[in-house]
C-alpha cells in the first residue's frame, strides 16, 4: 500500500483509509477476517465515528482486531464526534465525554486523529479549543481535523484552536465532484460554476489539510452506487474500458480517479467486502493519464467550458 503524509503532520498513512461504518453488518468471524485482511494488505488506517452503530462499530472493531498494546502501535485510528440525536454538539463537555467513550469502546488510550463530525451551528470555538488542549495535553488525541466544513468554518476554529487541523472529510466521487467542477467553470454562467463550498478544495491544498473523500462510489446523497448503474451508461463504459486496459476492476479505477488528483486525497472506503477492499487498495498502484482522468470526468456528464 502506498503511503502519504497526513496534512501537515509527520504521520505516514496509507493512501486509502478503511471506513468502519458498516462493520456491524458482519458477524464476529467475518469482522475478524475483514480487519486482518486489511492489515495484511497494508491498510492500517481505520476510520470510525461515535455514531456508527451507536458506538457498536467501535466495539466490534476492537474485538475483531484483538486490540492490545502491540497491535495498537501498528495501526492508525481516527474517530469522529459531534453528531447527536436530532442535533450537533461541539461543546467542550460533549467532545471530552465523547472521546472518553470512544477510547473505551476501541480499547485504546489514544486516538491518532479526532475529527469534528459535521458543522455545529451553535459552535463556540473557544470551547473547542479548550477541549482540544485538554485532549492533546493528556495524550488522548494526537491530531485533530474536521468533517464537511468550509474554509470560513475552519478558519474560525483555527483562530482559537492551537493545534493544526490536518484533515477534512468531504463528500466526493466521480459523480459528486462539484468542488472540482466549480474550479474548472470559473466565471461561467452554468450550473457547474456555482461555488457551493467556498473553494474548499483549493483552501485545503493551500493549508496542508488532507481531504478525505467519503462515499467515493455514491451518486447523490446515498442514492446508490454509480458503478454498474444503468443511470450512468457512458460513465461505466469509460471506466470499464480503462479498467480493461490496466487489467483491474472498475472499483480500482473509480478510486484511482480520486488518487490521481494532485491534492493527495485519502479516500475513505466503506466496503465490507474483502475482494472489493483489495480492489480499492490496488488503486494506489494505478496512475491515470491526464486524458483518462478527463475522459472519466466528461463521461459522468460534466461538460468542459
Amino acid at each position: 500500500m502506498k503511503t502519504m503524509k497526513l496534512g501537515s503532520t509527520s504521520l505516514e498513512v496509507p493512501v486509502v483509509a478503511v471506513g468502519c461504518m458498516r462493520i456491524n453488518s458482519l458477524n464476529p468471524a467475518e469482522a475478524e477476517r475483514f480487519v486482518q485482511t486489511a492489515l495484511e494488505e497494508g491498510a492500517n488506517f481505520f476510520d470510525h465515528a461515535d455514531i456508527y452503530g451507536a458506538g457498536a462499530c467501535e466495539e466490534i472493531f476492537a474485538e475483531a482486531i484483538h486490540m492490545n498494546a502491540s497491535i495498537r502501535e501498528n495501526i492508525i485510528l481516527q474517530s469522529k464526534c459531534g453528531i447527536r440525536q436530532g442535533s450537533f454538539d461541539f461543546s467542550k463537555e460533549h467532545i471530552l465525554n465523547s472521546v472518553d467513550n470512544i477510547l473505551q469502546r476501541l480499547k485504546t488510550e489514544y486516538l491518532d486523529v479526532l475529527l469534528l463530525h459535521r458543522p455545529d451551528a451553535l459552535v463556540e470555538p473557544e470551547e473547542v479549543a479548550e477541549a482540544f488542549d485538554q485532549l492533546h495535553s493528556s495524550g488522548k488525541v494526537r491530531h485533530f481535523g474536521v468533517s464537511n466544513q468550509n474554509p470560513m468554518q475552519i478558519q474560525l476554529l483555527q483562530k482559537y484552536v492551537k493545534q493544526p487541523l490536518v484533515a477534512n472529510q468531504l463528500q466526493l466521487s466521480i459523480t459528486n465532484a462539484n468542488m472540482i467542477s466549480a474550479g474548472i467553470n470559473v466565471n461561467m454562467e452554468n450550473h457547474s460554476s456555482v461555488n457551493r463550498d467556498g473553494s474548499v478544495l483549493d483552501f485545503c491544498r493551500l493549508n496542508d489539510i488532507t481531504i478525505q473523500p467519503w462515499s467515493p462510489f455514491q451518486y447523490g446523497f446515498f442514492e446508490g452506487v454509480f458503478l454498474g448503474s444503468d443511470k450512468f451508461p457512458e460513465l461505466n463504459q469509460a471506466i470499464d474500458g480503462i479498467a480493461a486496459k490496466y487489467g483491474v476492476s472498475n472499483t480500482t479505477i473509480a478510486v484511482a480517479w480520486l488518487l490521481r488528483h494532485p491534492a493527495q486525497m485519502q479516500p475513505i472506503i466503506g466496503t465490507m467486502n474483502i475482494e472489493r477492499l483489495k480492489d480499492c487498495i490496488k488503486a494506489g498502484d494505478i496512475h491515470l493519464t491526464r486524458e483518462e482522468w478527463y475522459e472519466i470526468y466528461r463521461a459522468a456528464g460534466n461538460i468542459l467550458p
